[in-house]
């Protein structure tokens, strides 16, 4: 009895504990591609990797740059930067953080078999000033660097050489490594299980060096292709939260007031990759030649699309039909230059005549069934619609694990892809996307084989430009050449609403990325 006044104050700081700690089940319709931070260039994988691994910055609650892993940086010169690491710091198998893990971890996100390489553009090499001090030189001038690195995840040297992960895995070989399936990064959550297609756990790092506004203490990811079995799990209480609401349920359940709804759009561009670059289409109809080559082909393949009936009938209005490659929110982006063709099937049919393709052509058209809102819809009527200018695409629609690994080995002459710009700036896509292809981050997700010499220079320029209004030119410049030379098929900006119990808090993020740090469960 004597040690009750002693052991009160720790059961009531259990208590309280146990009483404001949750667990939280989120769900969304496709599964990450591998555990692996530095391998695949896909939002719901970073997504999970932005929990488990850091950068040397972060993206605060305004997405403005903040310090991560390093705590204060300071430019010696345009081309040097300093960066002071964070002490302290251990990875989740115990291991220090120190600065070799950040000289290892930016010659392997180097590595070609990776698609993360866009990240650390501009960067030259990472020397190592002491145990805690780093510093990044630059080719050039970099606008973009302090936004870029926070996607620039950083990995236990120790742990990746321990377990035989110092390379890059192939992925679109599907070969894995440990690293594929296994985690251990400095981040709020530790790895505890991955399911392929099941369910993901991770749960709260206790030993984490950060502050958190939420308090979710076991992450459990559940992949749920189906939207309507999405959606039932929810309103079933089998889950918390999805983070892709369909469009379908939108308005029946935002109306029901049942279950919280934020919405908010998304800067994600949904669009269509033509293979241009090839000398013979794949597996089209047309041999020794390749219609995409032709940019009247290219015009005739974007004026057949009836954007607003997409909108209007699939989309159920929850979509931003586009022209450029760029969303509302990227820097970049306008509205004076996004308004898209009206259709023009006539026209279309003109110009495909023009070109030598009076009767049109074959070729099979690849797509997600399990990635982007209503993809395998949107491909089924955009199918229907080329029909009608002569173009028939045969549907090919697969799994987003399937896909991407199909178009990476570039057996997809014509695909589905939706590019998110979590920079909040067109550099992103026009590198990553519109750039040639070259062993290093220019069109390291150029899988189309675009390649135009005026839109690289223009994209040379972006990267290193430090005058705003210079860069801003320089953008505006690019995005219009990509549009103008129809060398992609944008559809639309996606809209993206969150739905979850009233009982969960969070904040809805515009690059897709959940963040458990930011959600509360009462």
């Amino acid at each position: 009895m004597k040690l009750m006044p002693c052991l009160l104050p720790l059961l009531a700081a259990l208590f309280l504990s146990t009483a404001t700690a949750a667990p939280l089940r989120w769900a969304a319709q496709n599964d990450i591609l591998t555990l692996d931070p530095q391998s695949q260039n896909h939002t719901t994988t970073v997504t999970i990797s932005n929990h488990i691994y850091e950068g040397l910055t972060r993206r605060n609650e305004s997405y403005q740059a903040e310090p991560a892993l390093a705590t204060k940086w300071t430019y010696l010169s345009p081309t040097q930067v300093r960066f002071e690491l964070r002490r302290g710091v251990k990875f989740h198998d115990g291991s220090p953080f120190t600065a070799d893990d950040v000289l290892f971890s930016f010659d392997r996100v180097r590595q070609p078999l990776g698609t993360m390489q866009v990240y650390v553009t501009g960067i030259k090499e990472i020397r190592k000033v002491d145990a805690y001090t780093v510093d990044l030189v630059l080719e050039a001038p970099t606008p973009m660097l302090l936004q870029n690195i926070a996607n620039f995840f950083i990995m236990s040297k120790a742990w990746c050489l321990k377990n035989n992960a110092g390379g890059i895995a192939d992925y679109k070989a599907k070969d894995e490594n440990f690293a594929s399936r296994n985690a251990a990064g400095t981040g709020p959550y530790r790895f505890l299980s991955w399911q392929p297609d099941q369910q993901l756990k991770l749960e709260q790092n206790k030993d984490w060096w950060g502050s958190s506004s939420g308090n979710i203490t076991e992450l459990t990811y559940l992949p749920i292709k189906s939207a309507s079995t999405r959606v039932a799990a929810l309103l079933s209480g089998d889950v918390d939260l999805i983070t892709d609401l369909p469009p379908a349920d939108f308005f029946r359940i935002k109306e029901a007031g049942k279950l919280k709804v934020i919405e908010g759009p998304e800067v994600r561009t949904v669009f269509f990759v033509m293979d241009e670059g090839s000398d013979e289409l794949r597996d089209s109809n047309i041999k020794g030649r390749n219609p995409f080559k032709d940019k009247r082909v290219r015009e005739a393949m974007n004026l057949a699309l009836d954007r607003e009936a997409i909108k209007r009938s699939i989309m159920r209005g929850l979509s931003v039909p586009g022209a450029l490659m760029v969303p509302p929110g990227a820097n970049g982006w306008e509205a004076a230059l996004d308004t898209p063709l009206k259709a023009d099937p006539d026209k279309a049919r003109r110009l495909l005549a023009e070109a030598g393709y009076p009767q049109g052509f074959e070729l099979p058209l690849h797509c997600p069934n399990d990635r982007y809102v209503n993809d395998e819809a949107v491909c089924q009527a955009a199918v229907s619609m080329w029909t009608k200018i002569g173009v028939k695409a045969r549907l090919i629609a697969t799994p987003f694990v399937t896909h991407s690994q199909t178009f990476q080995r570039n057996e997809s002459a014509f695909y589905m892809l939706g590019w998110s710009t979590p920079t909040y700036d067109a550099q992103l896509t026009l590198q990553a996307l519109a750039h040639t292809r070259t062993a290093g981050a220019d069109g390291n997700f150029n899988f189309g084989k675009l390649s135009d010499a005026k839109l690289d220079a223009l994209i040379q320029q972006i990267k290193t430009e430090p005058d705003t209004a210079k860069r801003n030119a320089q953008i505006r410049e690019a995005l219009l050449r990509v549009r103008d030379e129809y060398f992609f098929i944008p559809i639309h900006h996606q809209i993206r609403p969150w739905a979850m119990k009233p009982s969960v808090s969070t904040l809805h993020r515009s690059n897709d990325y959940f963040e458990a740090r930011y959600t509360t469960v009462k």
